[in-house]
């Protein structure tokens, strides 16, 4: 298989909606089962080869850098032997044992511009290009084609682009009529930005800086917009965040009922 781009994960925000939980843990450690959020769509890039993460990293840093630093001890069985001479012996290798993961702190309250470009240092000298998501959403996104068509596009930007949930039901409209209601559909009309981008090095270089202030989402996604450097990758699949307890406790309900779709390329 061919080298796969690393991902770099947007983990730095202070999850305010999900403050029930967020309190105690930054968002993207919020577990849905014995996991955390952020582990979950590791899993889906991992499943398409992608061995380096780069998480981006704010509130509550230490979180990450406790579950990490001690993952073979979280995971896996141990035989520790006790006295002047402690050891601890792990048994079996995780499928996750390959993972490279980088912790880089890109400051408290640094917005997603800012910590992109933070953290772009860790990118390594070939890396021409890179995955880019948030740490609180998960889908059954197909990493593999989306890459593809990033390459065949010759754009410096691809974004995923998913139906939101519709929250509320819809009217049913001729001109000014209304003809009936429709409880809420599964789904939103329209598109919204579902994360599980592909970014090449030079959009870096060209539209981000560095700055605290500055969102990845307004200024630099613009300007491509305006330049004619964005392609859209379409995903009628699965897709859903983790913005209020409501998702939170669906995200939950999904992974015990051992039907979660986002688990579709795992195997």
């Amino acid at each position: 298989m061919k080298k796969m781009p690393p991902v770099m994960i947007l983990c730095g925000g202070k999850g305010t909606r999900l403050r029930e939980v967020t309190e105690l843990l930054p968002k993207p450690m919020v577990p849905i089962g014995e996991q955390p959020i952020v582990w979950h769509i590791m899993k889906t890039y991992a499943a398409f080869g992608v061995r380096r993460f780069i998480l981006c990293l704010g509130y509550k840093r230490e979180a990450f850098v406790d579950y990490f630093l001690n993952y073979h001890a979280r995971t896996s069985d141990a035989t520790v032997t006790l006295g002047h001479h402690p050891s601890v012996t792990f048994h079996g290798d995780s499928a996750e044992s390959d993972w490279e993961v980088t912790l880089a702190g890109t400051g408290l309250e640094t917005m997603t511009g800012g910590r992109v470009a933070r953290a772009a240092k860790y990118l390594s000298p070939d890396d021409e290009r890179f995955f880019l998501t948030y740490g609180d959403g998960v889908a059954d996104v197909n990493i593999g084609q989306c890459l593809q068509r990033h390459l065949d596009g010759g754009k410096l930007i691809t974004i995923t682009a998913v139906h939101p949930e519709a929250r509320f039901g819809e009217m049913l409209l001729d001109g000014d009529d209304v003809k009936g209601f429709e409880e809420k559909p599964p789904q939103g009309g329209g598109y919204i930005n579902g994360g599980y981008m592909v970014v090449e090095r030079k959009f870096v270089e060209r539209y981000l800086s560095e700055r605290e202030d500055l969102f990845f989402e307004r200024e630099p996604m613009s300007n491509a917009a305006a330049d004619g450097q964005m392609r859209v990758f379409r995903h009628e699949g699965f897709w859903q965040c983790m913005d209020n307890g409501r998702e939170y406790n669906m995200l939950n309900s999904l992974w015990s009922s051992g039907k979660a779709p986002w688990k579709k390329f795992w195997e």
